[in-house]
């Protein structure tokens, strides 16, 4: 069914999920309101245990972080679930993790700030022969849908037909990300809606690129913090794309969980060090310029968006293990343990190029990865990595097929992404551990405004 159907009968539409109370008149018409939106959770929300019992599911996931995380008003972690076969009187508490929800509606896509999720799921579609602009309007419009219910760990399918995959767990974190390849506006004759930044990227001398794992006229990204939650996701919107659009590939990917460390860091990467280091900080001034699009700056539909580069990174963990920790470090030009640069300090201490040791040598060398991809080596260039792991198995000559889905995101690719790996690609010390096995680059649009569905504005402008 394409009809949209009114934000007045939505409500209706939608079964209530199992384990949630009974939605009132008050619950219909009266939503969060702005405030919801931009009041963070303190530290006191994340780190609370559940606290009693008859704390409405409403209540615990109306209150929307800065990031797009909600945590429950009271206690900061209670939620109500149910297997198929409870009752009312049978309710499960949510864990923190559970309860913990993330918004659809917010200026930016979710996925994008969001704190690293522990489960990720990656995949493009190529629209069928003969579905064009009509058809990937209705697909955005019910994966806007579709999205929106998962986020509120609501059932997906408005008949009440669900998988039940993740019936009995919370939000989880879960964010759903759109975006559209450059294949995608000759498939729907909005090739004067392509933006000049989604040119397709340069060729790189490291590239070993795998065409049937690049590109793609729609990009889809999923996290969630439980990895039933994210399948579901997944599950869920593949069903939605039948008929209009099929999967060209998939990939997936994980992060360490929320709760494994004593307090949040930085993420670790499959060969031991904190990737991410050098990101752009949402507190700094620049943050938004370097990361999303200004109004005015590209196509309208663009405006709050961002363009994301996707690359499958393949790390050879065998030479990598092979080198000892000292050597390791040079590589990265960063302490392994804490992520501190090689010349003193902490994780976000600025490293001293010219810092050199009793010999003379430079104690950070040349080509160490963590001086090359400095900004300020690169024209100010600068872009908000944020990655998953994967682990594929082991190849036929037994060995790990194992690195990273880079993710990195930057308001013109042209002025982050391409000048940083042009650099590394001329001497980067790390190259030789590494190998670029797959590539994308995608335009995000703007978050969805409330009965709005991603990338209308672009579909229906």
């Amino acid at each position: 069914m394409t009809d949209r159907i009114p934000p007045q009968d939505r409500t209706k539409a939608r079964p209530r999920r199992a384990g949630s109370a009974p939605r009132t008149t008050e619950d219909r018409t009266n939503p969060p309101g702005p405030e919801d939106r931009t009041n963070p959770p303190g530290p006191e929300d994340r780190a609370n245990p559940p606290g009693p019992a008859g704390v409405s599911r409403r209540a615990l996931l109306g209150t929307a972080g800065a990031t797009g995380l909600a945590l429950g008003a009271a206690g900061g972690g209670v939620g109500y679930a149910l297997a198929p076969d409870a009752s009312k009187e049978h309710a499960e508490a949510l864990t923190a993790l559970g309860a913990r929800r993330a918004m659809f509606h917010v200026k930016h896509q979710p996925g994008i700030t969001t704190p690293l999720q522990a489960k990720g799921h990656l995949l493009a579609f190529d629209l069928l022969a003969g579905k064009g602009r009509r058809e990937a309007a209705n697909l955005l419009r019910h994966w806007s849908a579709t999205a929106e219910r998962l986020m509120a760990g609501e059932t997906v399918a408005a008949d009440g037909h669900d998988t039940g995959i993740a019936l009995d767990a919370g939000p989880s974190s879960l964010t759903v990300t759109f975006g559209f390849g450059h294949s995608f506006f000759s498939r729907t004759g909005l090739e004067k809606q392509r933006p000049e930044a989604l040119a397709p990227l340069p060729q790189f001398s490291s590239d070993h690129l795998d065409a049937k794992r690049s590109n793609g006229d729609l990009w889809v990204q999923i996290g969630a913090d439980d990895a039933l939650v994210a399948f579901h996701a997944l599950r869920a919107l593949q069903k939605d794309a039948r008929g209009t659009a099929r999967v060209r590939w998939q990939m997936n990917g994980f992060n360490r969980s929320p709760g494994a460390t004593a307090s949040p860091r930085t993420a670790r990467n499959l060969m031991g060090q904190l990737d991410g280091t050098g990101n752009p900080q949402e507190s700094d001034e620049d943050f938004a310029a370097r990361v999303f699009v200004a109004p005015g700056d590209g196509p309208e539909w663009m405006a709050n968006g961002s363009y994301v580069v996707m690359r499958r990174i393949r790390m050879l963990l065998d030479d990598w293990e092979g080198l000892g920790l000292a050597e390791q470090e040079r590589v990265i030009g960063r302490r392994k343990s804490t992520g501190a640069p090689l010349t003193g300090g902490g994780e976000r201490t600025e490293p001293k190029l010219d810092a050199t040791d009793k010999n003379g040598d430079l104690v950070i060398p040349l080509n160490a990865h963590a001086r090359i991809t400095r900004p300020d080596q690169n024209g100010g260039a600068a872009m908000l990595r944020r990655p998953f792991s994967y682990h594929d198995g082991i190849d036929a000559e037994g060995v790990p097929d194992s690195g990273l889905l880079f993710l990195c995101w930057q308001a013109d690719p042209l002025r982050g992404f391409v000048p940083v790996q042009r650099k590394l690609d001329r001497g980067d010390a790390l190259s030789e551990y590494i190998r670029h096995e797959a590539s994308g680059l995608y335009a995000v649009p703007g978050g969805a405004g409330k009965g709005e569905y991603v990338g209308q504005g672009l579909l229906e402008g």
